[in-house]
Parts: structure tokens; C-alpha cells; sequence
């Protein structure tokens, strides 16, 4: 065993570390090594304490990576920064940055952590960002945000996105044959008396703000991972129908310049809902040379929806899941076309339970005003009366199956009588549940293919589900009160949800498919730890590494090859 062993040696005391073991069952001294006087051992002792907490780290932060570094990577193969500078010009002397640089860094922030411009320098400081993207805090003042976003022309815009959209079809193979056109309208918070905002009008709320003025958009996404390929903003005032021929016209222009080799414009097909239906739309998109699939109310067709079961045929069943269907020829919006009428077992029950719903609250609304009544304590004459009935069963399917009964000639006489006719409510789900009208020139596709088309329309209603997420890839915050900076701003969430898609693509082609919360919930998992050292004089030591990664964090690492972004530790 080891011990502590003092000599005095001219009247000093000198310490020994001395070791002591058996041999031959005798004690004996098998080491010896001097270790000094007392002082000597204590200075020693501060000396390496000194030298242990100067390795150790004095405090640490945790900063984003994974998906701040996965989303600039798409940014940079699509070439975004690039291409906005070489349309603007030269970045003016006095900027920290260029203008593509800013306008790629507020479609960053869209992606992962959506704020304004004035609390942007302090998301940055929370990311890896400016190791990675080489872009000092210095340049991100708000202010220099706006000075970019004024820098470039509205008439410069969309030619912006047409370059942008033909790197990305060549750089991620993407395929244009098959494209789904929807619209829909974002709220703002502008205030009404601003009238430097006239693209932000009151008009017909999908998020149910009518008080609000809104924004419209449409888009152009691929069915080949419901990337964007076209938007259009417009004043929110404006019905979608009057906005198809603008985007059927450019969709024309890119598709012209995406030609090569056999391609031709008219060999792609426009998937659009029937809130687009006109006969000018028709007409229009029978002279733009492409192909379509639609689909039209099935009152137009009401002979359709007559037509027994047994004149349907079942529709590639593993694929579909029991749908039918017939088709037939219609003069539709002026000319003789095909239409094809389906019938999903999915679809119909879930119209029917929406519709128990719907007929639930107007017989409690009907039961409730029978009561009313019976008590005889209203004062309101016949006609009032009659025109509140009327606004309960307003609904078509409602009123076809409710029967009501209004008698007496005063109020107080005044009494309702109603009850549901169980014969035409099951005429009615016969009729029109699960069905739906498809038309398309498409007169070579089988019924499955027009099926499958018309289904990719969800690729578009997704992307604008993804565009109201409040969270991520989102359109709000908006804190833009001119025309001219809102379109930007539109522009850049685009090109957040154009980044997020392709990425959403990029994993499922690499098995691991996933929403694009999912998927950004993973990448943001994977961070960057900084330790940072006492300093020794000079400026303090940090040390970078990544935090442990989970098996599918390490894959979708090697899927967006976020190694060269890595730090070398």
C-alpha cells in the first residue's frame, strides 16, 4: 500500500511517496519517489487544479443546425442567391449583403422558424447559420431587409421565378407532366384606412376572417412531390375564376421554355376543381394547347347521378379501394367532351355523417322555434316567422328531406309541425353521395389514370394547409403594409414552400418518408453544441460538435449530405 513519508534532513521536512508490499511474507519497501516540501506539494496541487479547470469548458450554448443547414443547401443547388443578383445587379456599396442573399435568408427563416424582420438577428443568433451561410450578424438589421426587398422591381418578379423554377426541374429531375392549379386567400392584419396596399382587399375568407383584408394566391405544384412551379398573387377581393386565364397564360410561357427534344407545351396536364369552371376558362384552355381534368357540379348532370349501381364498374380496386365508375360524352361549357362519373365508398360516408350532422342541428333549430311557439308567447307575425324556417332549411339536401308546417293566422295561434322524410333522405344519399363529375380531354386515359389525376388537386390544397401552418414554412407573420413589399414577401414564402417540398421529396425517394413537419422536426433535432474554454490569456476557446443523432437523424443527414456543413472538431 502507498503512504506519505516525511525525513527531516537538516532541520527541513521533505515529503516521500512511499509504497510498502509483502515479500516472501515480510514487509518491504518496494518504491520510493520524493515529492518535495509541503510547500512545494501545495503549489504543485494549485498548479494542476489551474490546469483542470482550464480544460474544462467555463459554459456551453446549443445552436439549430440540421435543418437551418438542410434548407440552405436546397437554397444553394437552386441557385436562388445567384439568380436574383444577376437580375437586380450589382449589390449598392453600402449593403452587407446582396439582395439575393436577403431574400434567400427570409425564405430560410420561412422554413424553420418564421418571424419578422425585426426579430430575424435574434433567430440567427439561436442557429449555426452564420458559420454556415458566411453571413456576419452585422448585416441583419431589419432595416437592410427592407432596403432589399424595395431593391427589387415587381416586373422583375416573375421572370425571378420562371429562372429559379427551370434550375430546379434540371437539378432535381423533377417531372412537369402532371400539375395541379388551385387558389386561395391568406388574412392580414393591414389596416383598412391604408391605401398603400391594394392588393390586401375584403372579400370572401377561407380562414373565415371576413373582417380582414385579404391576400389571394394560386398555385402551380407538380404531382411529383407538390412542388411549386408557379404562383400568382392578386387583390383578395377577386373571385379565383377570374384569375385562371393569367395563370394558364404563364404556366404556357414556362412550359415553352422548359421544352427540349420531343417536349412540346401541350403534353402536360392542368388538374384544377370546379371552382375554376366558366365557359371563358374553357375556352381558354382549349386554345392553350393543354391537356386538362377538371371536374363540374353533378347537378349539371343530374341524369348521370341517376343511373343505377350496376352501370358502374369497379376502378382498380387495390388502388382505389371499392371506387366505380361510368363514363360517357356531355356538352360541357360549349363543346363535346368526356366525363366520367365516380363513386367512392370513402366519400359517401363521410358526406353522409356530415350530413346527419347538418340535419341534427336544424331539427334541434326546428324542435326549438315548434316549442317556442307551442308556448304561444310570440309576437312575430306568419311571414317572420316562415323566413326563419326558410334560413334553417336553407341547405338544398336539407330542405329536400325536411318537411315543415306552418298554421295559424296570429301569433299566439302560430304553431310548426316537422319531421324528416326517411324515403328521401335515402333517395338523396342513392343519388349524390360519393359522387363526383371528372371531365378531361384526355380521351386516351383509362378511368384510373383521370382518377389519380384528379386526386393530385390535393398536392395544391396541401401546400396551402402547409402555407397557414403557424409554425413552419408559414405565410404569417406578415408585417408588410405596401403593395410592393407584400408581393415579396408572398414570393419568399413561395420559395420557403418550394424548399420544404423538395426536401419532403428528397427523403421519401430516399425511404424515408415523412411530413414536412415530421421531416423538420427531425432535422432541427440535429444540433450544434459550442463549448467554450476559459481564456488563457488571448481571446476564449470554443470547441464545436453535433449532439448524439438518432437512426433517422443520421440518415436524413447523409440524405441533405450535411457532413461539409458539419464542424470539425
Amino acid at each position: 500500500m502507498a503512504s506519505l513519508y516525511a525525513k527531516k534532513v537538516n532541520g527541513g521536512t521533505y515529503y516521500y511517496l512511499r509504497e510498502m508490499a509483502r515479500v516472501d511474507g515480510k514487509p518491504k519497501r518496494v518504491s520510493e519517489r520524493y515529492l518535495g516540501t509541503a510547500e512545494e506539494i501545495a503549489a504543485a496541487m494549485a498548479a494542476k487544479a489551474a490546469k483542470d479547470a482550464a480544460s474544462m469548458p467555463q459554459h456551453s450554448r446549443h445552436l439549430a443546425f440540421g435543418d437551418v443547414a438542410a434548407a440552405w443547401g436546397v437554397l444553394e443547388r437552386l441557385g436562388v442567391v445567384d439568380t436574383v443578383d444577376t437580375m437586380i445587379g450589382a449589390r449598392r456599396s453600402d449593403a452587407a449583403a446582396s439582395t439575393g442573399t436577403y431574400l434567400a435568408l427570409a425564405a430560410l427563416n420561412r422554413v424553420a422558424a418564421p418571424c419578422s424582420k425585426a426579430a430575424f438577428a435574434d433567430w440567427w443568433a439561436t442557429t449555426a447559420a452564420d458559420r454556415i451561410t458566411r453571413v456576419p450578424a452585422a448585416a441583419l438589421d431589419h432595416r437592410r431587409f427592407w432596403d432589399a426587398m424595395r431593391n427589387v422591381p415587381l416586373s422583375a418578379l416573375a421572370e425571378i421565378e420562371r429562372r429559379i423554377t427551370l434550375r430546379m426541374i434540371e437539378e432535381f429531375s423533377l417531372d412537369v407532366s402532371a400539375l395541379a392549379l388551385d387558389m386561395t386567400n391568406f388574412a392580414t392584419y393591414i389596416d383598412t384606412a391604408n391605401g398603400k396596399a391594394p392588393i390586401a382587399q375584403r372579400g370572401k375568407a377561407k380562414q373565415k376572417r371576413a373582417d380582414l383584408r385579404l391576400v389571394g394566391l394560386g398555385l402551380v405544384v407538380t404531382r411529383d412531390g407538390g412542388v411549386p412551379l408557379l404562383s400568382h398573387a392578386y387583390p383578395g377581393n377577386r373571385p379565383d375564376v377570374t384569375q385562371f386565364t393569367t395563370m394558364i397564360d404563364e404556366l404556357c410561357v414556362r412550359h415553352a421554355a422548359l421544352a427540349s427534344g420531343d417536349a412540346t407545351p401541350g403534353e402536360i396536364t392542368v388538374v384544377f376543381d370546379a371552382g375554376q369552371n366558366s365557359v371563358a376558362n374553357f375556352t381558354h384552355l382549349d386554345r392553350s394547347g393543354l391537356h386538362f381534368v377538371g371536374s363540374i357540379p353533378p347537378s349539371h348532370c343530374a341524369d348521370l347521378l341517376k343511373r343505377p349501381a350496376r352501370a358502374r364498374t369497379l376502378v382498380d380496386e387495390p388502388r382505389f379501394g371499392g371506387l366505380t365508375a361510368l363514363q360517357t360524352r356531355r356538352t360541357v361549357y360549349g363543346r363535346d367532351r368526356r366525363v366520367v362519373l365516380t363513386h367512392s365508398p370513402t366519400l359517401h360516408t363521410a358526406q353522409s355523417r356530415g350530413f346527419d350532422q347538418t340535419l341534427a342541428k336544424a331539427g334541434a333549430r326546428l324542435g326549438d322555434l315548434a316549442a317556442a311557439l307551442a308556448r304561444g308567447k310570440t309576437r312575430r307575425a306568419p311571414e317572420k316567422v316562415q323566413a326563419e324556417i326558410s334560413a334553417i332549411t336553407k341547405d338544398p339536401w336539407v330542405a329536400r328531406v325536411t318537411t315543415t308546417e306552418l298554421t295559424g293566422g296570429t301569433p299566439k295561434d302560430l304553431r310548426l309541425t316537422w319531421h324528416i322524410d326517411a324515403k328521401a333522405r335515402r333517395a338523396l344519399e342513392n343519388e349524390i353521395f360519393g359522387k363526383r363529375v371528372l371531365v378531361t380531354d384526355h380521351n386516351d386515359w383509362t378511368i384510373a389514370d383521370i382518377v389519380a389525376g384528379y386526386r393530385s388537386q390535393s398536392d395544391a390544397e396541401f401546400s396551402f394547409r402547409q402555407l397557414k401552418d403557424p409554425h413552419i414554412v408559414s405565410f404569417g407573420p406578415m408585417h408588410h403594409w405596401t403593395d410592393h413589399n407584400i408581393r415579396i414577401h408572398v414570393f419568399t414564402c413561395v420559395l420557403a414552400l418550394t424548399v420544404a417540398h423538395l426536401m419532403r421529396r428528397q427523403a421519401a425517394r430516399a425511404d424515408e418518408p415523412m411530413s414536412v413537419r415530421e421531416l423538420l422536426g427531425h432535422l432541427a433535432g440535429i444540433q450544434e453544441t459550442v463549448l467554450i474554454y476559459p481564456s488563457t490569456g488571448g481571446r476564449p476557446k470554443a470547441r464545436r460538435m453535433l449532439t448524439d443523432l438518432t437512426t433517422v437523424q443520421a440518415h436524413l443527414a447523409a440524405i441533405f449530405d450535411l457532413d461539409p456543413s458539419a464542424p470539425r472538431t
